[in-house]
């Protein structure tokens, strides 16, 4: 799903032009990256939450060349999903090993 496919369901569904939800959903992501670059986390219950991780500096290496580079330190997003969330996309989805049929036992004829 595209930003504008979530634009055009939230139109569908709250029944909205296609300029309001254009601005809900743009309002969202702003909040959201307004309060990760402010250090601050974002819990959406049933959802997930949202927060930041510090990455070390380190020495990478440029894939072309293969000369040593210096990464720097950065600031990263990470978002967790909740239990519910979890639960939700693997509803109806079982074990595939489970659901498979037992192996067929050797012929001895």
């Amino acid at each position: 799903m595209t930003k504008a496919d979530l634009i055009d369901e939230v139109s569908r569904l709250a029944e909205l032009t296609r300029k309001d939800s254009e601005v809900i959903v743009e309002t969202i992501f702003d909040s959201v990256v307004r309060s990760l670059r402010a250090g601050d986390k974002i819990e959406i219950r049933g959802f997930g939450s949202f927060r930041t991780r510090q990455r070390k500096p380190r020495m990478g290496r440029n894939p072309k060349t293969g000369e040593k580079v210096e990464v720097p330190a950065k600031k990263i997003p990470f978002f967790k999903p909740s239990k519910e969330l979890k639960d939700l996309v693997n509803e109806g989805v079982s074990d595939p090993a489970a659901s498979a049929p037992p192996p067929a036992a050797p012929s001895t004829a």
